[in-house]
């Protein structure tokens, strides 16, 4: 094989070439399958080759392709939008249509700046957002985010943001705190920091709903994101909820605000508004945000040349059909219950697994040397990564990352299988991380 022209993630090694996709599988060139068990990032939310999606594609790719958004609409665009905001949390008007995450959030960034500048407030500046969150890479998104290991070398490129700690029941809450003391403490310290910036000076707090990538599925505790709300309230200051990865039915319901009572006043998705088979994002937005606009300057002063790809728009609408026609979100909460039970019974009282934590089809794994003291395994060896490998001889894709703690130590492993997945699938998926992490954990014996 010759050597590979792709600027690939990881430069040392070429990964293997995926040729198909069937239902919750993906197949390499030499026919190997593979369960998809992270929907590549918590994308694949249908599997892969879902027929109804395919056809969609094909009609709207057999009418027009592409029309750039400064001269045209498509109706593909206007039906997905009436459908997103009919199903939107109270309020949301709009839909502002991107290719991806980190363009979602880096136009909620630009939509709440502009907000502040129309309604006579331009001294707004700062952004408030959490420790170890991840909102994209993109600079904006990167400045926001909270990873400390993606943010180090562009550091000098970033805006400054400053950072409170995440919802991070496991490792933060305190013993004698219940999870809603735990909260309120959060919410003091949000309250503090506003206090410190001065309230009149902050724009917006960002943070995802369920907790991404970068920490392994953080799930808020009761009463947290209500604190926040009522605390953005009373200042004026906008909440932005990124729910690229834990939105669009994921987590049970379609959004998972709705599981905490909450609306915020711009929402960020993307990965299961199209499941994969085009890249589109999207922002919802509150209709006082874009009312406030259409009556100053009459325009947003941002755009990309594949805002609202008619293509893009016809997979994610199919996608989101397929969602309702067939009642997935209820089999992501039933499948969902049945994944938890499954995981509980094998890894509930592994010795080097602290944490399991998630709702819906969207779970974490935090692994650690130690359970009572919940110290880390050495960051040195790379458990995460010897996992992904040793998953991926079993047949098994999953999403592992390191720094789960702090950006630097802690290894955690996530799982956010396609709806679709069966129980048996589920069993397998189970089954096999279970048998890569006891081939990890071996040869990390064997190496000390």
């Amino acid at each position: 094989m010759h050597d590979s022209r792709v600027f690939h993630r990881q430069l040392q090694k070429r990964p293997p070439v995926a040729v198909g996709g069937e239902g919750v599988h993906i197949i390499d060139a030499d026919g190997r399958r593979y369960i998809d068990a992270s929907g590549g990032a918590a994308v694949s939310c249908l599997g892969h080759g879902h027929p109804d999606v395919m056809a969609a594609m094909h009609r709207q790719i057999d009418r027009l392709s592409y029309a750039h958004t400064s001269f045209f609409t498509t109706e593909v665009a206007e039906q997905l939008a009436d459908l997103l905001v009919a199903t939107a949390p109270e309020g949301m008007s709009h839909v502002y249509f991107v290719s991806g995450g980190s363009e979602a959030v880096e136009a909620a960034l630009k939509m709440a700046r502009q907000y502040f500048v129309e309604i006579g407030q331009p001294q707004r500046r700062h952004f408030i957002a959490r420790r170890q969150s991840y909102h994209g890479n993109t600079l904006g998104a990167l400045a926001v985010g909270g990873n400390e290991w993606r943010r180090e070398q562009f550091r000098p490129l970033l805006i400054d943001v400053t950072h409170v700690s995440p919802c991070y029941e496991y490792r933060d809450r305190r013993d004698h705190e219940t999870p809603e003391q735990y909260g309120q403490r959060l919410v003091a310290e949000l309250s503090e920091t506003i206090g410190r910036l001065g309230p009149e000076n902050v724009m917006a707090f960002v943070a995802e709903t369920v907790g991404g990538a970068t920490a392994g599925v953080l799930t808020p505790v009761p009463g947290y994101f209500r604190g926040i709300r009522d605390l953005c309230d009373r200042h004026g200051i906008l909440l932005i909820l990124d729910e690229v990865m834990c939105g669009m039915g994921r987590t049970g319901t379609l959004h998972a605000c709705e599981q905490e009572g909450v609306v915020p006043d711009l929402l960020t998705i993307a990965k299961g508004l199209g499941g994969g088979y085009q890249p589109i994002g999207a922002v919802l937005a509150q209709g006082r945000l874009v009312e406030a606009m259409k009556k100053g300057s009459g325009l947003f002063q941002h755009g990309h040349t594949y805002l609202g790809h008619a293509v893009a728009c016809a997979a994610a609408l199919a996608v989101q059909q397929v969602i309702r026609r067939d009642d997935l979100l209820a089999r992501v909460r039933g499948a969902g219950l049945h994944l938890h039970r499954r995981l509980q019974e094998r890894f509930g009282a592994h010795p080097h697994v602290g944490d399991i934590r998630g709702r819906g089809l969207f779970w974490g794994l935090e692994f650690v040397r130690d359970r009572a003291s919940q110290t880390w395994f050495d960051p040195a060896l790379r458990l995460h990564a010897r996992l992904k490998a040793a998953a991926m001889a079993q047949g098994l894709m999953v999403y592992p990352m390191g720094g789960t703690v702090d950006g630097r130590c802690g290894d955690h492993v996530l799982l956010a299988p396609p709806f679709i997945a069966s129980d048996a699938e589920l069993d397998a998926i189970v089954d096999r991380l279970a048998l890569a992490l006891e081939q990890v954990l071996a040869d990390i014996s064997l190496a000390s």
